[in-house]
């Protein structure tokens, strides 16, 4: 239920009915996360290309994917201690 503005304030913006933080936050889940799809799809392609075995394309998913699994790790983390 939106608040009443404050006395000569403007009304908060909405478009269909959501907020700005509440757009931010679902552009930030759904687009990060379709950007980590994209790019553990470029790990697994560049290990196919330059034919890494099984040994090689589990090396490059552990060392490219450390950051993805860091960003996860913090929003994990943030939601357990509900920061």
């Amino acid at each position: 239920m939106p608040r009443e503005p404050a006395l000569g304030m403007p009304p908060e913006a909405t478009l269909f009915g959501l907020t700005e933080a509440q757009i931010s936050e679902i552009g930030v889940t759904f687009g990060i996360g379709a950007f980590i799809a994209y790019m553990l799809f470029i790990i697994w392609d560049l290990a196919r290309q330059s034919k890494a075995g099984r040994l090689g394309t589990f090396v490059l998913f552990f060392v490219l994917s450390f950051g993805m699994i860091g960003f996860v790790a913090k929003s994990i983390i943030a939601r357990l201690l509900d920061l």
